[in-house]
């Protein structure tokens, strides 16, 4: 039987509910117990692949090809259960689904309202392939109050009464601010919230309290009297040094407690301990190392939140603390000297996929810097297109080598992908097709080449890695950069698109075409993050 823990936020926005989620379905594994994650996003794109980085932060995508929240990339890393198509819903997507079914005739002539056909979808998604799991965690996206959540708290309310006590349960996640000049935290937000939540009919069963320092006793007991709760089902969320020791945290507080309370089970303690070594590890690092960031949305570092992860990951399998240098790839477009000036005195140099031209040649100009000068390089996705491109033009005399994504080069090193197979189907694309869910995405194979360094790192003669990309680099110039040295490592199974390539002659030069740091988890470290930071690691001559 499985039971649904729906976690709501309040007072302000970007207090965790995604972090916090991730960790009481963490706390809960360690008890012994299998969880789902999902996420239902209120806003009305029908999914975050057409927003800015900016707007929304990185979108994670799926084995399957969801673009999706980037909180499914928390709910991963540390549940380690892979997320689906099924794990995240959005406003608009529910709204495309009933008016399809409308149109089609489905509804038999009725009223389509909000309740109960909008209601219906999204319930229906929250119990959607159900399978055995113990606990089904859903994170509920803004923050009570908003407009754009109502039917979703109106949805989870329902089913509350449908599924009952026993297998239904409401956390709420709110902010207790510190006011410098009271000298005190204050609780009247958090009852606010609280009352919030009630005029739509939900009452909370666990309040999870982010505050900054510890919450006092007498400050609990007011805030359950004043929001009907047990002081033990106020939790205090702490900031704490690592992410990671978040689970270690909730059950201090005795979150996974309360929750099993709540359901009438009980479980042996949670084995924490491989959580309190992989913080042992990042807060007692053994040495350091610098690497440099190139990219282009580095004002918003949650559009590369996978990404930081992923070297953090490489950093706790090397023992070392990663210093990550957050470099703007414009300021390189600005004269030569900056380049130097950026990046002498980096141990690793990586570039992050991206799109648009903003920015691309001084992610080139960061490319070169890192093979004349024998520092690690790390490309991904457009970091990849770069590297190849800086090959052509530097090294095997393409002049005029570039990318129709960013204009209409003399040499199109780079171009769209017009078509492609995935799993026996032929997917096709257009220049002025749909941007939305039009790319490439997901998990897809890709055949190592024998004796290369992508071959020695993974270990395995195919692999298969999640994709988010409409360019790819052009086999029509492929033989003319392998005359130049470039090595074409990874390619797909029919031999028609790139997929790795690097320098042989380099002390670690390696370029992919996919997002590895969507695969990374603290527990598993993505090979390809452990092998660049290892490589950082000798640059730094810590070994």
């Amino acid at each position: 039987m499985t039971r649904y823990i729906f976690i709501t936020g309040g007072v302000v926005s970007s207090l965790g509910k995604g972090l916090a989620s991730a960790a009481l379905g963490a706390a809960l594994q360690a008890r012994g117990y299998s969880v789902r994650l999902r996420k239902l996003d209120p806003y009305i794109n029908v999914d975050p692949g057409t927003m800015s980085p900016y707007q929304h932060g990185e979108v994670y995508v799926t084995d399957d090809g969801a673009e999706s929240d980037l909180d499914l990339g928390h709910y991963e890393r540390f549940t380690g259960v892979s997320a689906r198509q099924s794990d995240n819903i959005t406003t608009g997507r529910v709204y495309s689904e009933v008016i399809a079914k409308e149109r089609r005739g489905d509804y038999l002539g009725a009223t389509v309202q909000v309740i109960p056909h909008i209601t219906d979808a999204i319930k229906n998604f929250v119990v959607s392939h159900e399978g055995d799991e113990d606990f089904m965690l859903i994170e509920i996206g803004g923050t009570v109050g908003d407009i754009e959540s109502l039917p979703f708290l109106e949805a989870i309310r329902q089913l509350g009464n449908e599924l009952g006590p026993r297998r239904a349960m409401y956390i709420h996640l709110t902010l207790l601010p510190y006011i410098p000049t009271a000298g005190e935290l204050k609780t009247k937000p958090t009852q606010h919230s609280v009352k919030e939540l009630l005029q739509v009919g939900i009452k909370a069963d666990l309040l999870l309290c982010r505050a900054d320092r510890d919450i006092p006793e007498g400050e609990r007991r007011k805030i359950a009297l004043f929001c009907n709760v047990s002081k033990d089902a106020v939790i205090p969320a702490l900031d704490v040094p690592s992410i990671y020791q978040v689970p270690i945290s909730y059950h201090e507080q005795g979150m996974d407690a309360q929750v099993l309370r709540h359901f009438g089970m009980d479980a042996p303690a949670p084995d924490l301990s491989r959580w309190r070594d992989v913080v042992e590890r990042v807060t007692k690092p053994e040495g350091e190392v610098a690497i440099a960031i190139v990219g282009k949305y580095v004002e918003l570092l949650d559009a590369y939140k996978s990404l930081a992860e992923a070297l953090t990951h490489g950093g706790i399998a090397n023992s070392v603390k990663v210093r990550m240098e957050w470099i703007d790839a414009e300021i390189f477009e600005e004269d030569d000297q900056s380049v130097i000036h950026h990046l002498e005195d980096m141990h690793g140099i990586l570039v992050p996929g991206g799109f648009g031209e903003r920015g691309t040649e001084g992610k080139i100009k960061a490319v070169q810097f890192a093979r004349e000068h024998n520092i690690p390089y790390f490309g991904i996705c457009l970091g990849m297109q770069m590297a190849v491109i800086e090959a052509a033009r530097n090294t095997a005399g393409i002049h005029g080598a570039g990318s129709t994504e960013l204009g209409e080069p003399k040499e199109p090193v780079v171009g769209l992908m017009t078509e492609w197979a995935r799993e026996g189907d032929l997917q096709k694309r257009s220049a002025g097709g749909d941007l939305g869910g039009t790319m490439r995405l997901g998990a897809y194979d890709c055949a190592l080449q024998p004796g290369t360094r992508a071959r020695a790192i993974y270990g395995a003669d195919t692999i298969s890695e999640r994709h988010r990309h409409r360019y790819e680099v052009n086999t029509a110039y492929k033989g003319r950069l392998e005359a130049a040295g470039l090595v074409f490592s990874g390619m797909s199974p029919d031999g028609v698109l790139p997929e790795i390539v690097e320098w042989p002659d380099h002390p670690w030069f390696v370029a992919v075409q996919f997002h590895p740091e969507l695969k990374s988890r603290p527990f598993e470290p993505h090979p390809l993050f452990v092998s660049f930071i290892e490589a950082a690691v000798h640059q730094a001559r810590l070994v």
